[in-house]
C-alpha cells in the first residue's frame, strides 16, 4: 500500500526562473543578471517607482517539461572574475536548487554579457 496520494506535480516556469535567479544571484563573482537592454529597461522601471517589475526572473529563461527543465541565465561579472570559475559554480547552485525542489535539470546554459568595473576602474565620462 501507498503512503503517498497519487498526482501529478508541477512548477511553473517563473517560480523555476526565481530560484535560478536567486542561486545564480548569490555566487560570488557575479554582479547582476540580464543582458544590456534588461538591464537598460531595469533602470528605466527603478526611476519611475516601479523598483520591483522584473527584477526576480531577470536574465533568466527557463523551458519546463514534466519535472525537467533547461535553464538559460544572462550573467554581468564582476571586475576581476575568473569567467571559467564563476560560470562553473552557478551552473552547479542553479542546479542545486532546482534539484532541491525536485526538478530535474536537463542543462544549464550561461552567457556572459559584461563584466562590471569597479568605480576606480570605469572609463572617464564626458
Amino acid at each position: 500500500m501507498s503512503d503517498g496520494v497519487a498526482g501529478v506535480n508541477s512548477v511553473s516556469r517563473e517560480v523555476v526562473e526565481k530560484i535560478a535567479a536567486t542561486a545564480a544571484r548569490e555566487t560570488p563573482g557575479v554582479a547582476d543578471l540580464g543582458g544590456d537592454v534588461a538591464r537598460f529597461f531595469d533602470k528605466v522601471f527603478d526611476k519611475i517607482g516601479l523598483d520591483e517589475v522584473g527584477d526576480a526572473t531577470r536574465g533568466v529563461h527557463a523551458e519546463v517539461k514534466g519535472a525537467s527543465v533547461e535553464i538559460t541565465v544572462v550573467l554581468v561579472l564582476a571586475a576581476g572574475s575568473v569567467v571559467g570559475e564563476v560560470v562553473k559554480v552557478v551552473q552547479t547552485k542553479i542546479a542545486e536548487a532546482l534539484t532541491g525542489y525536485g526538478l530535474v535539470v536537463a542543462s544549464v546554459n550561461v552567457k556572459v554579457d559584461d563584466i562590471e568595473l569597479a568605480p576606480e576602474q570605469a572609463p572617464p565620462t564626458l
